[in-house]
């Protein structure tokens, strides 16, 4: 008795699958459309499509100006893209999304002044398309070759390099000329991009293998994915063989083998695959499970509405790929994976990361299962949220909409509305400040039935800042310092938030320098050191200072100058017997009337303004009773006094 057994994974894989179907629509459409190059690598499938009515262009010169052609999955390089748009052709893009997100890596390491090293086969199209959208691309099929390149001029491994995978080389492969690139080069980046359904392809049909006393590998002869999987499979199976279809089977090769594997390559259709099932069949086989069987099974299991879990098979910025254990793979858009418009796939998910997600819809005619984690987030999150309501826990959300009546909060996939009073924001401020900002809510009201939910975010910033209040309160004392925030400005002080309590810091607590305004010093929404002053628990209210008191300004001021020297001080205060200046920071000085000028002035605003900067002589000192004379005249003075004339020669001349 012989056994076949078939790998789960045969068959097309997503990239392929995406592309034959946007041929089969475009044919269906009835439009004229060119194939630029076999779409795959099956010459069946790719005559199949020329039947339903695709032509097929070698070269990019058969495509007639201003017509339709179907960029095939293996992509094409930027060159030749930009020619075709510059001759208005139409472009139906299949180029698979795993392959475009190698085309961004080397574009960005280029444009970072770094060297793309490509690790794949050498004229494989999918190779050549991706160093065709870089300028100077290296591209080296293993570690061999990339330690010849790096031998021959030894400023390969000093210049910074970004190194991709191309789905022609294997894990091991990649894995080696990593560690070679590690050892040897200074500034190199890495990019695992083997696609994960063709690792997982691999593995399995490896494992298949070795199992199995002869493997049966079905795919196209120039396909380099199905070439691999035959060589792969060689390693632990001494009988393989390669096939394009069922006629090319000779079922005596097989005879000596108790048990068959059957693999296929990703570019191989599943008719294909079931008529060199039924022809085994047929003769001298008895299969554990049909194709048809297992067809049936995998559908018949799934349904809209189910949840299911599955394993993440392959990511790329737009969408992911979920083995399901089903004939059909299950694809995940991002749009149906978060509400969050910044975040990247490949930092929610990893190849290998179980996911669990809800069934949007089995397609058969798109062979695939349309899947959504924000559905099955949205029913956890309608539980979670009308226990909150009735736990009055408090949430987080994300803040995604803004109105005129509030703003909409997504927590759990679900719309929570929190209305314009409950934001917690002033009058004045608009809504969009909330927009994508974090924000913790409770929830006041759920209908679901409505789909309506409401929330509330001042109601928990009250229920904060009312038990930080209370924690201050307990523990506030007079010359305790606390870290707090401008919350608002007067002329006679600011008022700061020490943690969920306001205190006051009166303008003269501000500085040592004098200032009429706090504004000089500081505005709404500063950080600043405060102290306790005085704290009164029966009317709450809570006086602080700024200034440290540990530093007097007279002692500054003795310590810096004494009677003779010139400093260069600040006017403060016009009086009309003369100008107050400050010396140094809380130490004021008189420049009497007659010391402002060389001359007589009828008021000291003739000559100064507050504010103004000017050098003076300190002329005297009084320490008892703190007071300082100053004069700017004896300054300007100093340098004439050996020549200036008696007052009253001087006053005679001028007459």
């Amino acid at each position: 008795m012989k056994t076949l057994r078939l790998a789960r994974t045969a068959g097309f894989c997503y990239g392929v699958r995406r592309a034959v179907e946007l041929a089969e629509r475009t044919a269906g459409e009835g439009r004229p459309c060119w194939m630029l190059g076999p779409v795959i690598h099956n010459r069946d499938e790719v005559e199949r499509l020329e039947a339903l009515g695709l032509r097929t262009a070698h070269s990019p010169e058969e495509i007639p100006d201003g017509a339709r052609a179907l960029i095939r999955s293996h992509g094409e390089s930027r060159a030749v893209l930009e020619g075709l748009k510059a001759r208005g052709v139409e472009l139906l893009d299949a180029t698979c999304p795993n392959v475009k997100r190698i085309h961004e890596l080397v574009c960005q390491a280029e444009e970072q002044g770094r060297r793309p090293v490509i690790i794949g086969t050498h004229g494989h199209p999918e190779v050549e398309a991706i160093a065709g959208w870089c300028r100077a691309p290296v591209v080296l099929s293993g570690p061999e070759e990339l330690k010849k390149w790096l031998e021959e001029d030894d400023k390969n491994g000093k210049i910074p390099l970004t190194l991709v995978s191309q789905t022609t080389s294997t894990q091991k492969i990649w894995e080696d000329c990593v560690k070679k690139a590690k050892k040897e080069c200074t500034n190199a980046d890495f990019f695992d991009t083997i696609c994960g359904a063709t690792s997982k392809r691999q593995d399995e049909a490896v494992r298949l293998a070795r199992e199995c006393g002869a493997m049966v590998v079905v795919g196209g002869r120039h396909s380099s994915n199905t070439k691999r999987l035959a060589q792969l499979c060689g390693q632990s199976c001494p009988r393989v063989l390669l096939i394009e279809r069922a006629a090319d089977l000779d079922l005596s090769d097989l005879k000596q083998a108790d048990a068959v594997g059957i693999t296929a390559g990703a570019s191989t259709p599943a008719w294909i695959i079931k008529e060199v099932m039924d022809k085994m069949s047929e003769e001298i086989m008895e299969i554990e499970q049909s194709f048809a069987e297992m067809l049936e099974e995998s559908i018949k299991t799934i349904n809209t509405g189910e949840t299911v879990k599955g394993t993440v098979a392959a990511v790329t910025p737009t969408e992911i790929e979920v083995e399901l254990g089903f004939k059909y793979p299950g694809y995940i858009p991002v749009s149906e994976m978060t509400d969050d418009p910044n975040a990247k796939m490949e930092d929610i998910v990893k190849v290998g990361d179980e996911i669990e997600a809800y069934v949007v819809q089995v397609s058969d005619r798109d062979c695939m299962v349309k899947l959504s984690k924000k559905r099955l987030d949205i029913v956890k999150g309608w539980e979670e949220i009308e226990a909150a309501q009735e736990s009055e826990n408090v949430l987080e959300g994300v803040i995604t909409e803004d109105n005129k009546g509030g703003v909409v909060a997504s927590i759990k996939g679900v719309r929570v509305f929190i209305p314009a009073s409950q934001t917690g924001l002033p009058r004045e401020t608009p809504m969009s400040e909330l927009l994508k900002k974090k924000v913790r809510l409770v929830i006041t009201e759920v209908n679901r039935s409505r789909r309506r939910v409401v929330g509330s975010i001042s109601r928990v910033t009250r229920a904060e800042r009312a038990a930080a209040a209370e924690k201050v309160w307990a523990e506030i004392e007079e010359g305790k310092r606390y870290t707090g925030t401008v919350k608002s400005l007067t002329s006679y002080g600011v008022f700061v938030d020490i943690g969920g309590v306001d205190g006051m810091v009166h303008i003269s607590e501000l500085s040592w320098s004098r200032i009429k305004h706090p504004s000089e010093i500081v505005k709404v929404g500063d950080t600043l050191d405060v102290y306790v002053i005085a704290a009164d628990q029966e009317k709450k209210k809570i006086s602080l200072g700024v200034k440290d008191r540990s530093q007097d300004p007279w002692s500054v001021f003795t310590s810096t100058y004494q009677v003779g020297d010139t400093a260069n001080v600040r006017i403060v205060k016009l009086m009309t017997f003369g100008a107050f200046a400050e010396v140094v920071p809380g130490v004021d000085g008189l420049i009497h009337i007659s010391q402002i000028a060389d001359h007589r002035i009828e008021k000291p605003g003739d000559v100064l303004a507050e504010g103004d900067k000017v050098d003076v002589k300190i002329t005297d000192v009084d320490m008892e009773r703190k007071k300082i004379s100053l004069s700017i005249r004896a300054l300007l003075e100093a340098p004439a006094v050996e020549t200036e004339e008696p007052e009253e020669e001087a006053a005679s001349s001028e007459e």
